[in-house]
This record gives structure tokens, C-alpha cells and sequence, in this order.
């Protein structure tokens, strides 16, 4: 008579091979610090410009650019260090199917947006007009959009799909207020605290909590 009891090894199995194919795990601990770093740091220019529009911070052309720079540089600080990490760990060839999925959506829409600051940084430069850069923003967060919602359709996470649809609302705004400056600069920066820094936070916290036994 055949036996409808699992034994507990293929109950583990089972559960295993439905991880690889439906998705769970948690994201690579590089994608999270870069996130996180990212948004805070450039959400704190974003908060010194705002201060600056305020009248608040009444700094001169060079500390100001000295300041920009500086943000950046620590940027590409993190960045470079979690590449190192990343490949030492071997981190893209490590979790399952839909991680390694996200982490490539996430890692594709980081060299469009390469490809999106020559472009407008260019076009800006040749048209004389600061308002050409600030449509990269816009796009830059369009692309997000579109990566964390791939990464909503394979794992079913909600705080992914609050930040795509927060991703294409703050791409809307920002192409609209371009000319607004002050509102432009309220938006950038809760989204970037939001929109990077929420996302970089809860990957960094699920990479943190250790794994279940199965």
C-alpha cells in the first residue's frame, strides 16, 4: 500500500528545490550597503542644496563643489569595497534563481545609469542649461522603478513594490518640477531616504538576521 507520508529529508528537499525556483533568501549584503550608503549620502547633499536654496548654509563656489565631490568619493569608496566583497564571496554566483534575477536587474539598471549621466551631463554642457542634468534624476529613479518591480514579480516582497511605485511617482515629479527648484530638491531627497536608504536598510537587516534551520 503506498504511504502519502513524507519523511523529513523530503519534506527538506522539497522546500529546498522550491526555494531555487520561486524565490525567498535574502539579497547580497553588498546590494544593501550600497543602497544604503548611496541614499544617505546623497540624500544629505540633497539636504545641504535645500539648506543652501534656504539660505541656511551660505557657503562659497569651492567648499560647496569640495562638499559634492566628497559625497561622491565616499560613494565610490563603498562601492568599490563592496565589489571587492562581493567578488571575493562570490557574491552574484551565490542564492537562489530569483536573487541572482534581482541582483542582475538591479546590476543592469547601475550601467544604464552610466550610460544616462554622459548623456545628459553632455547635453547640459552643450545647451548652457542646468536643466537638462536634472531630468537624469527622473530617469535614473524610472529605472529603479522598473528593476525592483522585476524584483517584486519574483519574490512577492511588498516593500518591493511600495518602492517601485514610489520609484515611478518620484520619476514623474521630478521630470514636472524641474524648474521648481526648491520642490524638486524636497523630493529628491525623501525619495532618496526612502526610495534607496529604506530598501538598503531592509535587505541589510533580512542579511543580518541569521538563517533558520531547516
Amino acid at each position: 500500500m503506498a504511504t502519502k507520508l513524507r519523511t523529513p529529508s523530503a519534506e527538506a528537499d522539497l522546500a529546498f528545490m522550491r526555494s531555487i525556483v520561486e524565490g525567498g533568501g535574502r539579497m547580497p549584503m553588498s546590494a544593501a550597503i550600497c543602497y544604503l550608503a548611496g541614499g544617505l549620502l546623497y540624500g544629505f547633499q540633497c539636504l545641504f542644496h535645500m539648506g543652501q536654496a534656504a539660505g541656511l548654509i551660505l557657503w562659497g563656489p569651492v567648499p560647496s563643489l569640495a562638499f559634492v565631490v566628497g559625497i561622491s568619493v565616499a560613494f565610490f569608496i563603498v562601492l568599490i569595497w563592496a565589489i571587492h566583497r562581493d567578488n571575493k564571496q562570490g557574491g552574484t554566483r551565490k542564492g537562489t534563481t530569483s536573487n541572482r534575477a534581482v541582483n542582475a536587474a538591479l546590476s543592469g539598471t547601475g550601467m544604464a545609469n552610466a550610460a544616462v549621466i554622459i548623456i545628459f551631463g553632455v547635453g547640459a554642457m552643450r545647451d548652457q542649461d542646468f536643466a537638462v542634468w536634472l531630468y537624469y534624476p527622473a530617469i535614473i529613479f524610472a529605472l529603479q522603478s522598473a528593476a525592483w518591480f522585476v524584483g517584486w514579480s519574483l519574490k512577492k516582497k511588498r516593500w518591493m513594490l511600495a518602492t517601485s511605485l514610489g520609484g515611478w511617482l518620484t520619476a514623474v515629479a521630478l521630470g514636472v518640477l524641474v524648474r521648481e527648484p526648491v520642490a524638486y530638491l524636497g523630493v529628491c531627497t525623501a525619495a532618496l531616504f526612502l526610495l534607496f536608504a529604506g530598501p538598503g536598510l531592509i535587505m541589510y537587516l533580512e542579511a543580518r538576521t541569521p538563517r533558520t534551520a531547516a
